[in-house]
């Protein structure tokens, strides 16, 4: 995401770096507590389940930054950076970043309503492996890769909509909600459009302050001569997927674990149905899928997003510490398959 550090950055004093890092870390920690107080605000005025609020209004705030990357590497020219940019944040959302969320606290899990969202999660996953496969030559995919069609980006578009039309039907017929009193004190009373625009603008400080943060550590990084090799295999992986990270971890805190699960898996739908979506229909030709994909990432992806739909599957009424571990390991495993097979992957976003 962060390919050319700004100007500004660049010739700022070592002094002047480490205060935008301090200030980017506090918008960054209080744009998060924003955006989850507003989500929960939103979920008790709406009677929706909080993990609907954040599959979707929050997956699309925090998405919305990666489909600008993807559609602009695709009218680039860089189909394998726009495709790996969602195929790597489903990775990273799914393993790392829900992983990490659920060391902080178990997650709840409404069974009927994550049953429905977590097949879509998967179905979306496969879809797009299948979308992408050379249908007259299979053979060939192993050493020539294959190609997600305009069309079919048009087609993930329309589904898209489909879906948050369906989100919006769901949570109109959604069992009621029942909150703990002491939780959500005046929240009920609480007028829709203001806490919306709360929730936005909390969205907006999560990505802009990230998006300023990353760059400058990488800056910093460099001043004090690390190697520009671990900063792109540590910093640049972790920073993409900061916004999804600190929503997650401030839900759990908060005690709203609904809502990080729902952000992931959202997220995740998001990821093949908007950015995967656009950057195909926005380019003539669609993208072009390098073989790399068929034999390491989508084998990741379909990996990674199984480990989940099992843990769902097998889980109680919440997911627990000992689940995180798990899906810490299956992204560990994906990573480590990454170096070993094609060198420094580029899960993350």
């Amino acid at each position: 995401m962060h390919t050319l550090v700004p100007g500004m950055i660049a010739d700022a004093h070592l002094g002047l770096l480490f205060l935008i890092i301090a200030v980017s870390l506090t918008v960054l920690v209080k744009g998060a507590d924003l955006l989850v107080e507003q989500a929960v605000a939103l979920s008790v005025r709406w009677g929706v389940p909080k993990m609907l609020i954040g599959a979707t209004i929050v997956s699309l705030g925090t998405t919305l930054p990666e489909a600008a990357v993807s559609v602009s590497a695709a009218l680039r020219g860089s189909p394998g950076l726009a495709l790996g940019n969602a195929v790597g944040s489903i990775i990273a959302d799914t393993g790392l970043i829900l992983g990490v969320a659920l060391l902080l606290g178990p997650v709840p899990i409404e069974r009927k309503l994550i049953r429905t969202q977590s097949w879509i999660q998967f179905g979306s996953a496969v879809l797009l492996v299948l979308a992408c496969v050379p249908y007259l030559r299979p053979e060939a995919m192993l050493a020539e890769g294959g190609r997600l069609p305009r069309e079919v980006g048009f087609v993930f578009l329309g589904l898209l909509v489909l879906y948050i039309w369906l989100s919006i039907r769901w949570s109109t017929s959604a069992a009621p909600v029942h909150f703990d009193p002491q939780r959500v004190t005046d929240r009920r009373d609480a007028a829709a459009l203001p806490a919306l625009l709360k929730l936005l603008t909390g969205i907006a400080l999560v990505v802009l302050s990230s998006q300023t943060l990353i760059p400058t550590v990488e800056q910093t990084a460099l001043r004090l001569r690390i190697p520009e090799a671990i900063i792109a295999a540590t910093l640049v992986a972790f920073g993409t997927s900061l916004p999804e990270l600190v929503t997650a971890v401030t839900a759990v805190r908060k005690r709203h674990g609904e809502l990080a699960l729902g952000n992931v898996i959202g997220a995740d739908i998001l990821n093949v149905l908007f950015v995967s979506g656009a950057a195909a229909a926005s380019t003539r030709g669609g993208l072009h899928v390098p073989a790399a994909f068929f034999y390491l990432y989508f084998p990741a992806l379909i990996f990674v997003v199984s480990v989940l739909r099992i843990g769902l599957w097998r889980s109680g009424s919440e997911l627990r510490r000992g689940f995180g571990y798990v899906l810490i390991a299956a992204y560990a495993v994906t990573v480590a398959a990454g170096y070993l097979v094609t060198g420094p992957p580029a899960f993350g976003r």
